[in-house]
């Protein structure tokens, strides 16, 4: 097997040393990077390899929160071509409207009082 770039060894077991004895005993504080605590990690997700992080985090995508309104279903319509491109030139937003129109409609035609 080739080496790579980083199978030499860069520094001397004498500068190891030389650096490890003059580190400071304790850690330097970061204000911009605080350490983390314990509680940091409460919903963290821990695997041991790839593949169980990626399992892991297609369990939680397929979970579904609750709506605040019902969902749309979608469907097909077949619109005369007139029709469509009228409905296109009242700009973003025109399913909504046509949405809206035949809410009144349904509600007009349908709803007995």
């Amino acid at each position: 097997m080739k080496p790579n770039a980083t199978s030499e060894k860069c520094f001397s077991p004498e500068q190891v040393a030389a650096a490890l004895a003059a580190a400071p005993e304790t850690p330097v504080t970061d204000a911009d990077n605080p350490r983390t605590q314990p509680e940091d990690w409460d919903h963290a997700m821990v695997s041991h390899s790839y593949a169980e992080l990626r399992e892991k985090l297609a369990e939680k995508r397929r979970v579904r929160g609750a709506q605040k309104s019902p969902r749309k279903v979608p469907t097909t319509i077949r619109f005369d071509a007139d029709v469509l491109a009228a409905l296109k030139t009242t700009g973003s937003g025109w399913q909504t409207r046509v949405n809206t129109v035949m809410r009144e409609w349904v509600q007009a035609h349908f709803t007995r009082s």
